[in-house]
């Protein structure tokens, strides 16, 4: 039995209860969590805007220790510390064929498959895939790529979801050049990581825009050369900021219609705006035929950072061990199981950066 936050149906409470894991089957591993970051994409779970089986066991940003393996797992032994892959690529599909491993068409298939169960004997369904709203989660095997050395196991839970998410979409899904001028929309978790990603990219200036004036600070630490609140002017301010012109990228990472049709609307004739929020259905953005072929701008969406893991992860791992990449600067608090509700409540108020569960 361990602790898990249990949701016992779409936009109930959290629950923290016992829940029984069972043994690694074929081609598993049981992982006993150090730590599991809260991201926008659990709260978007709970509250019914990304789809979920119920009752589940939410989190798929997180990080710990193998404790043991089921038949046929190789690569990985009890004691190896590892990072969790809440999109696992199957190797198989058309999309994995193309290389596009972000967008395999299996890799949400564990998260509508039971994986454990309630004290009464009710199966739970892992969050993603993933589940670490838990002191331990049973996973594929192939859903957890090795920790590299040097890495803090701790902070190394920030790399599941928000780091190789924001290193992405500025590497490979925006693909900023050095002296490239960027704006990021949102400074949350996912939105300090990209600011470092664009930092370690050479790019310059660097606008960071939040409705919160108390990001400014989170975000100039992150690489912002200037920060702005969010206004209706916005788009105007960018263009004051870039010579007039416009910022060549745009990254938004809220998931709102309105902020990104202002990042599309702050980039320069021939920018490129980057959606990386994951807004809901009812967000619907707006162009007229007109301005798109004036502006001859790109829109493009982002998934989990256009990244494939397995080479993503050691090329991250390099910055944080260097120092360009500091993990610990995109956690602003620590808590434990019992605080997911009101690090849920501080997202919604636009407030702090990642929320890490240390265990």
């Amino acid at each position: 039995m361990v602790r898990a936050a249990v949701l016992p149906a779409v936009n109930a409470p959290l629950e923290i209860a016992e829940i029984q894991l069972p043994d690694p089957g074929p081609g598993q591993i049981r992982v006993k969590l150090a730590a599991a970051g809260v991201c926008h994409s659990d709260l978007s779970l709970s509250n019914g805007t990304l789809k979920q089986p119920v009752p589940a066991v939410l989190g798929h940003e997180g990080a710990g220790t193998v404790t043991a393996v089921g038949e046929g797992v190789t690569g990985l032994a009890p004691g190896d510390p590892v990072v969790l892959n809440w999109a696992p690529s199957c190797g198989e599909c058309h999309f994995c064929g193309l290389g596009e491993v972000w967008l395999c068409a299996n890799s949400a298939a564990a998260a509508a498959k039971p994986y454990a169960q309630r004290a009464d004997g009710s199966e739970l369904y892992p969050g993603l895939g993933t589940a670490v709203f838990a002191e331990e989660t049973v996973v594929a095997a192939h859903a957890a790529l090795p920790l590299p050395e040097g890495v803090p196991l701790t902070e190394a839970a920030l790399l599941g979801c928000a780091v190789l998410t924001g290193w992405g979409a500025v590497h490979n899904s925006a693909q900023v050049s050095a002296g490239e001028s960027v704006v990021v929309f949102g400074v949350g978790g996912v939105g300090l990581a990209t600011l470092q990603a664009a930092r370690i990219a050479g790019a310059g200036p660097i606008i960071a825009v939040d409705v919160s004036p108390a990001k400014e600070e989170l975000a100039r630490a992150a690489g912002a050369t200037d920060f702005l609140v969010a206004a209706d002017d916005t788009a105007k301010s960018i263009r004051k900021l870039t010579g007039g012109i416009g910022a060549d990228v745009a990254l938004e990472c809220v998931g709102r219609a309105d902020t990104i049709r202002t990042a599309w609307s702050s980039t320069r004739r021939g920018g490129r705006t980057t959606v990386v929020g994951v807004g809901g259905q009812d967000q619907q953005v707006t162009f007229s035929a007109l301005e798109l072929f004036y502006f001859g701008r790109t829109l493009s969406g982002c998934v989990y950072g256009n990244s494939d893991p397995a080479k993503d992860l050691p090329v991250i791992a390099g910055h944080v061990r260097s120092g360009a990449l500091d993990l610990s600067g995109l956690v602003t608090e620590r808590i434990g199981l019992e605080g997911i509700p009101a690090a849920f409540d501080a997202m919604l108020a636009g407030k702090g950066g990642r929320a890490l569960i240390v265990f």
